[in-house]
C-alpha cells in the first residue's frame, strides 16, 4: 500500500468521488471505504499488480477504485441499479474493472464471468452474510484471502455486535478458513468488523 505522511492513497486518475489529490495520488478516505478504514486500523494489509480480487458489494465503485489503482483485476458485483450506473462509470475509466450486475448471494449467475481469485472481499448489507461469502468462496483460490466486512446490525440489530462476530467466525472456521484477524472500524464506522481470513 502507498503511504505519504501517513495518508493512505492510491495512483490513478482522480476524480471518482470528489476525492482529494495528494501530488500525483488519490486519497483513500477511510470514512467513504471500509477497506480504506481497515487499511487504517491494520498497517499490513496489502494489495498486489498481480492479485485478482472478486469484490461484492460493489455499490458505486468508490472502493472498487482505488482497489483498481493497485491490483491486475477487480470482479465488482453489485445488484442496485443506481448504483451500477456509477459503476460502470468506473469501469469504463479503469479497464480492469469487470462490472457485474448480479445478486451476491447467486453466485451460480456470474460463475462463467470471474476466474479464480486471490482476494475475495465482501460489503454487503445481509442478514446471512457469512453464507454468502462462504457460496463465493468456490472462486477463491486455495490459501487465497477473504475480507469480510461485517455489518453486525444488519444481521441481527437485537444482539450484541460482540456476539455477532463471534457467531460469524465460528461459522467461517467450521467451514474450513483460518481466521487471521478481526477487527472493529471505530471511529470511521460504527458496529462494522472487518472478519480476515485464509481458505483452506
Amino acid at each position: 500500500m502507498i503511504w505519504i505522511d501517513g495518508v493512505l492513497v492510491s495512483r490513478g486518475e482522480g476524480g471518482v468521488y470528489g476525492e482529494r489529490m495528494l501530488g500525483n495520488a488519490r486519497v483513500w478516505d477511510p470514512y467513504r471505504s471500509k477497506l480504506g478504514a481497515l487499511c487504517y486500523k491494520r498497517k499490513r494489509i496489502e494489495l498486489a499488480p498481480d492479485m485478482r480480487v472478486l469484490y461484492l458489494g460493489a455499490a458505486h465503485g468508490t472502493t472498487v477504485s482505488h482497489v483498481a489503482d493497485y491490483v491486475g483485476v477487480v470482479y465488482a458485483v453489485e445488484v442496485a441499479p443506481r448504483p451500477m450506473q456509477d459503476l460502470l462509470e468506473v469501469s469504463r475509466r479503469r479497464k480492469n474493472v469487470v462490472p457485474i450486475m448480479a445478486d451476491a448471494a447467486q453466485p451460480e449467475a456470474y460463475a462463467s464471468l470471474v476466474e479464480e481469485v486471490d482476494l475475495l472481499y465482501q460489503d454487503v448489507a445481509q442478514p446471512d452474510q457469512a453464507a454468502i461469502a462462504l457460496r463465493n468462496s468456490v472462486f477463491l483460490k486455495s490459501g487465497g484471502t477473504l475480507i469480510l466486512m461485517l455489518k453486525t446490525r444488519s444481521i441481527d440489530v437485537r444482539r450484541e455486535p460482540e456476539a455477532v462476530l463471534d457467531e460469524t467466525k465460528a461459522e467461517l472456521e467450521d467451514r474450513g478458513f483460518e481466521i487471521m484477524a478481526s477487527e472493529w472500524l471505530e471511529p470511521y464506522h460504527h458496529d462494522h468488523a472487518a472478519v480476515i481470513c485464509r481458505k483452506g
